[in-house]
């Protein structure tokens, strides 16, 4: 069955949804459990979908929409036509691997601001899928980082609570005019 939440990959001049930034309290609330997957649910995903890619993005969370539910939107590979993005409702991170890989991160919600961070290189994950079917993902690389990254937003986590490096976090926010107040260091 292919997905129907196919949309095309392209830049909208006027997404369907506002994605929101460091400083707005939207992005550190928990979102919640999805309890039926329907066709609203569907039609977010699509919006989500839409807006992520006239952002240049790979990965979106709802509540980076202001939209409190555990849904996220993955696509690794946006310029390729033919690579179906990931649906992932209700995701819960089953495994992690021992090995820790650091790679630079960026986030649609901190634009411009990229900085290294160390995360776990091969996660399993399980989900619901835009129909409510429930699966298991093994994923690793730059697919375990989106969903990592994505899934601290359904808890209000954002990736720059996770940087150590606090004096260099502080001028790569500066430049872009965050404030490092807005950070929560994750513990």
């Amino acid at each position: 069955m292919s997905s129907s939440v196919l949309v095309e990959k392209k830049k909208l001049d006027h997404p369907p949804l506002n994605i929101h930034t460091l400083g707005d309290r939207v992005l550190r609330t928990n979102a919640k459990r999805i309890s039926k997957v329907d066709e609203s649910i569907r039609q977010l995903a699509k919006e989500m979908l839409q807006t992520m890619y006239s952002s240049d993005g790979i990965g979106l969370a709802a509540p980076q929409v202001a939209i409190g539910k555990q849904l996220v939107v993955i696509d690794c590979d946006p310029e390729e036509a033919a690579n179906i993005p990931l649906i992932l409702i209700n995701p819960t991170i089953k495994s992690y691997g021992r090995e820790l890989c650091t790679y630079q991160e960026g986030c649609l919600s901190v634009p411009g601001v990229y900085m290294d961070l160390q995360r776990p290189d091969v996660i399993q994950v399980s989900y619901k899928d835009e129909y409510g079917r429930p699966k298991t993902l093994q994923a690793d690389g730059l697919l375990s980082r989106a969903i990592q990254h994505e899934l601290d937003h359904l808890q209000g986590v954002m990736f720059v609570d996770r940087i150590e490096n606090a004096i260099a976090l502080n001028e790569e926010l500066q430049k872009f005019g965050f404030s490092s107040q807005d950070v929560k260091p994750y513990s």
